[in-house]
């Protein structure tokens, strides 16, 4: 089963996974970058079992998450293989590898190891920095181990002492330029200008969460606001109320998916018209991918499985998305015998071909790296895969933007 899903609240913020064979200071470098002991520094090989994550600012960066992993050398015991397994589950959502090695001990290191798990990193298009550590240990005028490192791993490096805090602020200053990106993703600026007026519509109904809104609204809103945009709100009763209280319609409205076509229904004819989880399909996954997936439901018969796959686990109430009124829509649509599995949080599985058709929610507690591990995996065995927006807009012959 799929474990890259937990520590769910911190899904919207960088993760820095440090991997490495059992006792090259992982642990050390962890605490170093939090500047707090936060995992458990020791000799005694395996100290760390489960992965470790602490939430943490880093300047230049901003809100990140740190995650300790068990050696990758863990392998002889079937426990110790299970810790590796968990280990290689992580490299799903992170957003930059640091690959640690003990520079005291180059000599009677293959790199067998090394080299492995920079392609599984290579093959999740994870950025990676090899650090050499305990440089505390090695002769200061051996300029030689690092060189010959980076010619055995193609790789370049950076040596570092986390018992001496040797070049730990430099590790932290080759992380945030690993990671910078021109092309971060807006949830609405490709639909928006400065001063567009957008709606949003939503239903406060048992499902939501009492006192407060939930991710993707919050996530919206917020993002509307980064546009400039002029926001209005309103429940789906108060929709009529709402528009009349404007000078003109509003450029774009955004709405629950469960409520997509009754909105469409008495919406503005000028008024642009999505959903929060269609936003979401481009925002944290592939929108492409997406629409191709919604597309293949008009191919599903009576019999096929399909898997409707949440990112998160929350206790179902009277009404759930993803077992009550998805399914409801699909059996109208297909077929009463249609044959519908539901997974949520970790359970995601690792084979997939039993399904014709994976419906995945918009991912809103999960990072945007384990949502395209989670299409990678669909796509390399062939099974088509949408979210619920998508779907739920085919299903109901809805047009969006």
């Amino acid at each position: 089963m799929d474990n890259t899903l937990n520590n769910t609240p911190n899904a919207n913020r960088i993760h820095i996974a440090i991997f490495g064979r059992r006792n090259v200071g992982k642990s050390s470098i962890i605490n170093r970058l939090a500047s707090q002991d936060i995992s458990i520094v020791s000799d005694i090989l395996g100290t760390t079992t489960d992965p470790v994550y602490k939430s943490i600012e880093i300047k230049g960066l901003g809100a990140c998450v740190i995650v300790d992993t068990a050696g990758f050398d863990d392998i002889d015991t079937e426990l110790g293989q299970l810790r590796v397994n968990k280990t290689k589950k992580i490299i799903a959502k992170t957003d930059i590898a640091i690959l640690v090695l003990d520079g005291s001990d180059i000599e009677n290191n293959n790199f067998d190891f090394e080299k492995k798990w920079i392609k599984y990193l290579e093959d999740a298009n994870t950025p990676i920095i090899i650090a050499i550590n305990k440089i505390d240990l090695i002769d200061k005028n051996d300029n030689t181990k690092a060189s010959q490192i980076e010619n055995i791993l193609d790789k370049k490096t950076i040596c570092i002492s986390a018992k001496n805090n040797d070049n730990i602020k430099e590790l932290i200053d080759l992380i945030i330029i690993s990671l910078k990106t021109d092309d971060e993703l807006s949830i609405v600026g490709h639909l928006i200008n400065e001063n567009d007026v957008v709606m949003l519509v939503m239903p406060q109904d048992i499902q939501a969460p009492k006192g407060r809104l939930i991710l993707p609204q919050v996530q919206t809103i917020r993002d509307l606001l980064d546009n400039k945009a002029i926001i209005i709100s309103s429940t789906f009763d108060k929709i009529e109320q709402s528009l009349s209280a404007l000078k003109n319609p509003p450029k774009l409205i955004i709405t629950d998916s469960q409520i997509f076509k009754e909105v469409e229904n008495i919406k503005p004819e000028g008024s642009l018209l999505t959903s929060f989880s269609v936003l979401f399909a481009r925002y944290k996954g592939d929108e492409k991918v997406y629409k191709n997936g919604a597309c293949f439901i008009d191919n599903l018969k009576e019999n096929d499985s399909i898997l409707i796959a949440e990112s998160c686990s929350h206790l179902p109430l009277d009404g759930d998305i993803a077992r009550i009124k998805l399914p409801k829509m699909l059996k109208n649509k297909i077929g009463q015998n249609i044959n519908i599995d539901i997974v949520s949080g970790n359970n995601f599985p690792d084979n997939l071909t039993p399904y014709k058709l994976i419906i995945h929610c918009g991912g809103c507690m999960a990072t945007r790296k384990a949502i395209l591990s989670r299409i990678k995996s669909a796509q390399k065995q062939n099974v088509a895969i949408t979210n619920y927006g998508m779907a739920i807009a085919k299903l109901t012959n809805t047009f969006y933007v």
